[in-house]
């Protein structure tokens, strides 16, 4: 809608997982180095926790874009609060997924453990990503996602047979840690900090040259600034602000966004709704 009115190929600000606008902030390059440290040292398992809206599922592509084929299947699974011999069912499912199903549990085990020594003898490793993995402990899901990584175990050239990536919000780190028994698993544990306001204008900056714009066409330093306090460094809360911006500069025929502009916008957004 506005993007001619900026000279904009796409709509820059958009909450989607295209790899083009991700942002390489050091938080999240520290993270991804780490993670392929657990995965290609062959590792059980690793923690990536941080903030809603820090972009976790972003680098979770990334990272899955990254690996080469000697780590696969990369199986992400984005709603984990089932029943245990449901998640177990739906894990190996998604990991092997031309295999036949079975109502039994035993079977399912059988079927991964099958499933990994083919791996095994393929040279190949899976990666299983589970997200929103905060939500494990309070559906007792800790121990049974531990328990399948001892599957094949014995014959793997490793700590185990596949490695386990746990995603989700700061508490992850101490669900984990009240669970000693897949706390010591755990090879690297990785916390996504805010951005920093240097980091939150070379955020918008990497978006808008993606969209064919520039920061400093469209933004007031004054704007960057109060993006930067009102989103608190969260890129989720930045992207919202800097669309709505895009959007009441373009209805109000704006050749720039200032302070001002992204004060309106954030109070529409504070506001209470009216009943």
């Amino acid at each position: 809608m506005y993007e001619s009115h900026w000279k904009l190929s796409a709509r820059p600000f958009e909450n989607r997982a295209a790899q083009d606008y991700y942002y390489p902030a050091q938080t999240h390059q520290a993270a991804l180095l780490k993670l392929h440290y657990a995965i290609e040292n062959r590792r059980a398992a690793a923690v990536l926790a941080g903030p809603g809206g820090m972009g976790k599922s972003l680098l979770i592509r990334a990272l899955s874009t990254q690996l080469d084929e000697a780590y696969r299947p990369f199986v992400h699974v984005v709603f984990p609060a089932m029943p245990s011999e449901q998640l177990v069912r739906f894990v190996v499912n998604q990991i092997d997924s031309g295999g036949s199903e079975s109502s039994e549990v035993w079977s399912d085990i059988n079927r991964f453990d099958s499933f990994l020594h083919q791996c095994i003898d393929r040279g190949t490793r899976p990666v299983i990503v589970i997200d929103e993995a905060h939500l494990l402990e309070e559906n007792n899901l800790l121990q049974p996602l531990r328990l399948l990584l001892n599957v094949a175990a014995d014959d793997a050239d490793g700590e185990s047979a596949w490695t386990l990536i746990l995603a989700g919000q700061p508490t992850l780190i101490s669900h984990v840690e009240r669970f000693h028994a897949l706390d010591e698993r755990l090879s690297v544990k990785c916390m996504l900090n805010r951005l920093s306001i240097e980091e939150t204008e070379a955020y918008m900056q990497h978006r808008l040259r993606t969209a064919g714009s520039s920061v400093d066409a469209i933004f007031g330093a004054d704007a960057i600034e109060r993006i930067h306090i009102f989103s608190q460094g969260v890129p989720r809360k930045i992207n919202r602000l800097c669309d709505l911006c895009l959007m009441v500069g373009y209805a109000e025929d704006l050749t720039s966004i200032s302070s001002d502009t992204v004060d309106s916008v954030h109070n529409d957004l504070a506001a209470p709704a009216m009943l």
